[in-house]
């Protein structure tokens, strides 16, 4: 049995993450959730709803992954994990859910390091060059050549 992964994170992004990942992965419905944190939502609420989720998803482990360390998401997800069962990673982002989800079958002392590495390792600036061959086009809608 796999590892069940749960997304806590401000809405609509946890929400929105579960939504990406089933278009890639779309067998994982049933060990992936999603809590979308509202606004003005008591964190009691939130930790109560937390826990039925959790329960849902009945696995023998839980990966637990929220965005803002030290926000609401995260703060409600320390009250859930026990360190031997399940675990929490905060930050996430789209790679390192795609990542763990891939590799959710390892153990989860296994899994959390490639959340980790799937986060930190597709995070890098990319260099925007245009083509040595381009020409710039004298006939350009955009180009404005006027004074104001």
């Amino acid at each position: 049995m796999s590892i069940a992964i749960l997304i806590i994170a401000h809405a609509p992004l946890a929400s929105a993450l579960r939504a990406c990942v089933l278009h890639v992965f779309p067998e994982v419905e049933r060990s992936l959730s999603a809590l979308d944190v509202q606004a003005n939502e008591p964190p009691e609420n939130t930790l109560a709803m937390a826990r039925i989720m959790v329960t849902q998803l009945d696995a023998p482990s839980v990966l637990i992954l929220t965005d803002v360390f030290g926000a609401t998401p995260c703060n409600v997800a320390q009250q859930l994990v026990d360190g031997v069962h399940s675990k929490l990673v905060a930050g996430v982002n789209l790679p390192m859910l795609l990542r763990t989800v891939n590799y959710r079958h390892e153990p989860l002392e296994a899994l959390v390091a490639r959340a980790l590495a799937g986060g930190n390792q597709c995070i890098m600036q990319v260099a925007v060059s245009a083509p040595l061959n381009q020409t710039k086009n004298s006939h350009d809608p955009i180009q404005h050549n006027h004074h104001q």
